[in-house]
């Protein structure tokens, strides 16, 4: 038998790695189980765009060096062209834990963070791991960040202001003249950190994004995600447009150092943000099922949410763990529930054959008598 040598047997493995990014980044990549569905962490089963999987196999040769400071700062330039910010206001990485790490410490024991519950709780969780405090505000009427309500909590020991728009777990979003008067003045009071991680799955992102109120130096961070539109929650990268200032306390601090960053992510975020195409046919996709999502709800007479993410969120008149543990006997995963929002359940957007399959099973449970 002939010995497979170094170089044989390297090649061999970039090919089926690039077989295996490739089945991802058509939306297949094989389970363990192909019975089951997750549709649990708003993830997108579209996967990553061929032009980031296209990347990441042309950089599996280099797996044995650090990431470089060059292509780290390409990664920057590509964000600043398109968010037409300064570079010096871009912070690479996923940023809210050591934010909210830095803005506990920063000025000691007690500053308040004010966001909305339930939600997203990455950033308050590691302020208070420091000792911050959190402010919890309940969602309005229609589910969404109710702004007077947070406006009215902020004084003097606001350390920041966390919004996530759309929210996460309603999916619903602010309108957009009453949510860029509550940036103008909250800033003026309170740093105000707003997560727009569900944002592109929004036709009127553009218009939207808080990104304008950065750009114009309020005291204004916007923090964006490459885990959900784009596909690469598997790579752990993300950004932050961030008031000077802040910028460089994180950065000093370590944040977002070109070692610190997957060698493989920033390349495939590179790729990623120059496939707009690619981000506008996920979100006509995703829109799709979620009206299809929506529509099924209407039917069955269940009061939801105007979601604008990767999900859709109702109330299904009984606890979510009923809901979830009947769904979960036919191989469909919904994740957990929302306190205080305990009848209420969150469904990601999965592929097209995934949604028809749980909304059929939705169907049957709620036209029965479980």
């Amino acid at each position: 038998m002939l010995e497979m040598n170094r170089r044989t047997w390297l090649a061999g493995m970039g090919l089926t790695l690039s077989a295996a990014l490739l089945d991802v980044s058509l939306g297949v990549a094989a389970a363990e189980d192909a019975s089951k569905i997750s549709l649990s962490l708003n993830e997108n089963p579209f996967g990553p765009s061929p032009r980031a999987v296209e990347a990441i196999s042309k950089e599996l040769s280099q797996l044995a060096r650090y990431n470089t400071e060059e292509r780290t700062q390409q990664l920057i330039d590509v964000i600043a062209a398109k968010e037409q910010v300064s570079p010096e206001q871009i912070v690479l990485g996923e940023i809210l834990e050591p934010l909210g790490v830095k803005l506990g410490l920063h000025g000691g024991a007690g500053g308040e963070f004010i966001y909305s519950v339930p939600g997203y709780t990455a950033l308050v969780d590691a302020a208070t791991s420091v000792g911050g405090r959190a402010v919890m505000v309940p969602l309005d009427a229609k589910l969404r960040n109710d702004l007077p309500a947070i406006e009215a909590k902020v004084n003097a020991k606001t350390r920041a202001v966390f919004l996530v728009e759309p929210h996460n777990p309603s999916g619903t979003v602010s309108e957009i003249a009453a949510l860029k008067q509550f940036l103008r003045d909250v800033s003026q009071r309170a740093l105000v950190i707003v997560d727009e991680a569900y944002l592109e799955y929004s036709e009127d992102f553009a218009t939207r994004s808080a990104v304008d109120l950065a750009r114009a130096g309020a005291n204004v961070l916007v923090f964006r995600t490459l885990a959900k539109v784009y596909g690469l929650a598997g790579l752990d990268i993300g950004y932050g447009i961030a008031p000077k200032p802040i910028a460089d306390l994180l950065r000093s601090q370590g944040v977002g150092a070109p070692r610190s960053l997957n060698r493989l992510a920033v390349v495939a975020a590179i790729a990623s943000l120059q496939d707009q195409p690619f981000v506008d046919d996920v979100r006509r996709k995703v829109a799709v099922e979620r009206n299809l999502w929506h529509q099924l709800l209407r039917s069955l007479k269940l009061r939801h949410s105007d979601a604008q993410g990767n999900f859709v969120f109702f109330d299904a008149k009984r606890p979510q763990t009923e809901v979830r543990a009947a769904l979960a006997q036919q191989g469909i995963d919904i994740g957990r529930a929302f306190p205080s929002y305990d009848t209420w359940a969150r469904i990601t957007i999965g592929l097209p054959h995934e949604n028809a399959r749980a909304r059929e099973a939705v169907k049957a449970l709620f036209s029965s008598r479980w």
